[in-house]
């Protein structure tokens, strides 16, 4: 058994995970917070990945991608930054596809907190981001938890998206998911069952893991 595609797949959801937490949880802090009339559009936008067939997302992203595109020759020629079919364009596209698996647990626990508590500390002088790192956060744990479970497996088990943007590429793009796709069309069904049972047992054992320690809490905040 070749473990490239695994390592390959956890680095995958590693860098996804990490890059990801940074982008949602400004917009997850928007969402919870704001009272903008467009609040209901950036909602929607942010929950299309949930009932959006991931080859619509891949074709999208090999497209915007693509050097003979706008996007991506500007990309290439200037920065000399290829995305189609390389690792980078599997992390941009994957957080965009685990995009709501990462806001949607920060903006619950964001909502709960009660009021009182942020206009105590703005009452003592603290700006929002102080009130944000040294109150919400702390206060939102596991929000902050169950966000990065979720979008780490989800990203484990892409396999549409990563398909479209990044193909077949042995150590640069061929994941786990891709590898047992190979092993299927070639009729190595012991090959695809052992990808298939060492992806099963990283995510089961990773949410075995949260669930055991905050079970009520990551029901309420699973979207």
């Amino acid at each position: 058994m070749d473990f490239a595609p695994i390592i390959l797949t956890l680095k995958l959801a590693t860098v996804t995970t990490v890059l990801l937490f940074f982008v949602a949880l400004p917009l997850a802090w928007w969402l919870a917070r704001s009272k903008s009339w467009a609040l209901p559009l950036v909602q929607s936008l942010v929950g299309m990945p949930l009932v959006l067939p991931p080859t619509v997302l891949g074709f999208y992203f090999l497209l915007a991608f693509s050097p003979t595109s706008g996007l991506g020759g500007w990309l290439n020629e200037v920065f000399g930054l290829r995305l189609a079919f390389s690792f980078p364009g599997l992390v941009i596209a994957s957080m965009v596809y685990s995009l709501p698996f990462m806001v949607h647990p920060l903006q619950a626990g964001l909502e709960g907190l009660p009021q009182s508590i942020l206009d105590a500390s703005y009452l003592m002088g603290k700006s929002r981001w102080e009130t944000l790192r040294r109150i919400e956060l702390p206060n939102i744990r596991p929000a902050l938890l169950a966000a990065v479970v979720l979008s780490f497996a989800h990203t484990i088990g892409e396999f549409g998206v990563v398909l479209m943007i990044g193909g077949n590429i042995p150590g640069e793009t061929r994941v786990a998911s891709i590898a047992i796709y190979d092993e299927v069309e070639s009729l190595n069904y012991a090959g695809a069952h052992l990808y298939s049972l060492v992806l099963f047992a990283i995510c089961f054992s990773i949410l075995l893991f949260v669930y055991a320690i905050k079970p009520r809490t990551l029901r309420r905040l699973v979207p």
